[in-house]
């Protein structure tokens, strides 16, 4: 396999060190050798779907083994420097074949979920189930269960049956029914229990350490020389996996968030020279407090992990809420969880059991200040703070959600069907393909600070583009 996918053990610390984090703007140049689409061998079994797809009429959305969605689709701009067209990089087309590489009659699959938890888990858990039993006849699907931990034996865990009746329902509930965890796992444990309970498929739902442990998984199968086909469902509540045009849960995420600026601006205005402050998710890409601002658009500020700022001065965070407060009674502060790291003080290095590094919370700091500088200015106010992340990850997917964990828990069977493997399914402007999982950790989905969105989050909060 490549040499992309020689990475420390899964789970591990080196695996989240912030060497994937690119500067802000256009990406670089990628190598349409990048985008091809590792497979297991060649496909001879007629397809269960085959004859649905016989029966399509050619469109623009038809899938043939040959069509490329283009990675960029500025064409003018790259044409100019003299590259073909047919030369554009190029990402495969999620969708059904008509040779499949698996007989599904004999194909074992399994379910895992990792990290931390998303509006929709379920809805692909049971879009996965569905599609394997109802459309390829597969017949027997399990779940491991509380993430990588369910490989490993001295966990104990049980795995699940998964079947159409056992999943019926639980899309109406928040969190995952197989349960998930975090933390270093060891791949060759991990594959040994896929040889010993022979796994054909197994699909891995999680975020980007998910990925990377996913990636080793794939590693010491390839080694081995085993037949197994690791596909992934990306999962950031954050929206920061690279290239797609969302991830599942964040329209969710953001609708729910929305309703607690609204509870905080209640509050606010409910009281004399009242300040509202909100802290939202979002470790490293403040695409939730944009979009959750933008929703309710009674913000006068959004801090995003992006955009540096400065407290003190006039041209400050706190002379700034001070003047909104004074000229208009009240003040609402959305703040990303991430943003404000490099004013907070504390031990540099900390990691979870992820890997990631662990963030000071901004939340009660921005209180503190607020609150002092105020009180020192003389205005006295009442600050009301709402921290309502876990409540948020919790809840069930709203209907755009289900829908689009729906059609990527088939695009995924339909890419596992056939061979192909270390991808994952994703959406670019609209039409579901695949991505290679070395190119879906490349690199973080982060808000450009010179970017539409952000200035659409400036132009209604009024706020500066940067304080200080």
């Amino acid at each position: 396999m490549s040499e992309a996918l020689d990475r420390p053990a899964v789970g591990s610390a080196q695996q989240h060190g912030e060497s994937n984090v690119v500067p802000l703007g256009r990406p670089a140049a990628v190598d349409p050798a990048d985008l091809d689409i590792a497979t297991l061998g060649p496909c001879r079994i007629t397809s269960p779907m085959a004859p649905l797809l016989d029966s399509r009429r050619t469109t623009e959305h038809y899938v043939d083994e040959d069509d490329r969605v283009l990675l960029d689709d500025t064409v003018a701009g790259v044409t100019s420097r003299g590259v073909p067209l047919d030369q554009l990089p190029g990402l495969e087309p999620c969708g059904p074949r008509r040779k499949i590489y698996f007989d599904p009659s004999k194909t074992r699959v399994g379910i895992v979920t990792c990290g931390g938890l998303c509006p929709g888990l379920n809805d692909v858990i049971a879009g996965l189930v569905r599609t394997l039993t109802y459309h390829y006849g597969v017949r027997r699907v399990v779940g491991f269960r509380n993430g990588f931990q369910g490989f490993i034996s001295s966990y104990g865990y049980d795995v699940v049956e998964l079947t159409p009746q056992s999943v019926r329902d639980i899309a109406t509930d928040g969190g995952t029914v197989l349960g998930t965890s975090r933390g270093h796992q060891d791949p060759d444990e991990i594959v040994d229990c896929l040889e010993r309970m022979h796994i054909n498929v197994l699909f891995v739902i999680g975020g980007d350490g998910t990925m990377r442990g996913a990636m080793q998984i794939e590693r010491v199968i390839a080694e081995r020389g085993l037949k197994i086909a690791i596909v992934g469902i990306p999962k950031t509540i954050d929206n920061d996996i690279p290239y797609i045009d969302q991830s599942f849960g964040f329209q969710t995420a953001f609708s729910q968030a929305s309703e607690s600026i609204r509870a905080v601006t209640v509050e606010a205005k409910s009281t004399a020279n009242g300040i509202g402050l909100v802290k939202l998710m979002g470790r490293h890409s403040g695409f939730i407090a944009c979009y959750a601002a933008l929703a309710r658009s009674d913000a006068d500020v959004v801090l995003i992990p992006e955009v540096p700022f400065t407290l003190e001065g006039e041209n400050g965070l706190l002379a700034h809420l001070r003047r909104r407060v004074e000229q208009r009674g009240h003040a609402v502060v959305v703040a990303a969880e991430g943003a404000g790291q490099e004013l907070l003080t504390g031990p540099d290095g900390a990691r979870d059991a992820s890997g990631n590094a662990k963030l000071r919370d901004i939340g009660p700091y921005l209180r503190e200040r607020i609150a002092e500088h105020l009180a020192d200015a003389g205005v006295e106010t009442s600050l009301r703070y709402i921290d309502p992340s876990y409540a948020i990850r919790s809840v069930p997917a709203n209907p755009y959600d289900s829908v689009y964990t729906v059609r990527l828990s088939q695009a995924a069977v339909h890419a596992a069907m056939s061979g192909r493997t270390a991808m994952v399914v994703g959406r670019v402007r609209r039409r579901f393909v695949h991505i290679p999982m070395a190119m879906a950790v490349s690199r973080r989905n982060q808000v450009d600070p010179h970017g539409d969105l952000w200035m659409a989050v400036l132009e209604s909060t009024g706020q500066p583009f940067r304080f200080g």
